[in-house]
């Protein structure tokens, strides 16, 4: 079983590799733009993708120019926001999107569904991010599919803008 779940993985990993690399990238430029001005980065995570901002926040490497989000969090139009959720239609991050669009804020946005298959989602965000997971991965002894691991994929996506972003920032 342990052999089955490193190949879906390793499989989903490269998917997200291959689909989203230009999203990925736009994700970093979009949120470098706070990083190589006045701004801040906020990362608004809702779930279990709170992982996503512990790890950005207390990590070795931390990233750079990052606070935590909370509701009470005012922002100004040099910020910029990523949203980590694991459906596109949470309420608690459209309300966001609704907000941040609302307000001019350029955000990005990482969740599950692909962007046609998100709702309003994409369309709000300046950039969108699909992780491509549409049920779990592996099957269990009833037939149903288990393991759905967002926070990973998540985890996942997080390194890849980070490592552009950081270069981004090293070029200025």
């Amino acid at each position: 079983m342990l052999k089955m779940l490193s190949t879906q993985l390793g499989g989903l990993l490269q998917k997200i590799s291959t689909s989203q690399e230009e999203a990925i990238e736009e994700t970093a430029r979009l949120l470098a733009q706070a990083g190589v001005a006045e701004g801040t980065v906020y990362f608004a995570c809702f779930d279990e993708m709170q992982a996503i901002e512990n790890n950005a926040l207390h990590s070795a490497e931390p990233f750079t120019k990052l606070k935590p989000w909370s509701k009470d969090t005012k922002l100004v139009s040099t910020d910029r926001v990523c949203i980590f959720t694991r459906h596109a239609n949470d309420p608690q991050a459209l309300e966001l999107a609704h907000s941040l669009y609302d307000l001019f804020i350029p955000f990005a946005v990482v969740a599950s569904e692909k962007a046609e298959d998100s709702g309003e989602m994409a369309d709000l965000a300046y950039t969108y991010v699909s992780l491509g997971i549409k049920k779990g991965l592996l099957p269990n002894d009833a037939g149903k599919r288990i393991v759905l691991p967002y926070s990973f994929a998540a985890m996942f996506v997080y390194e890849a803008v980070k490592m552009s972003y950081d270069e981004m920032l090293s070029n200025d």
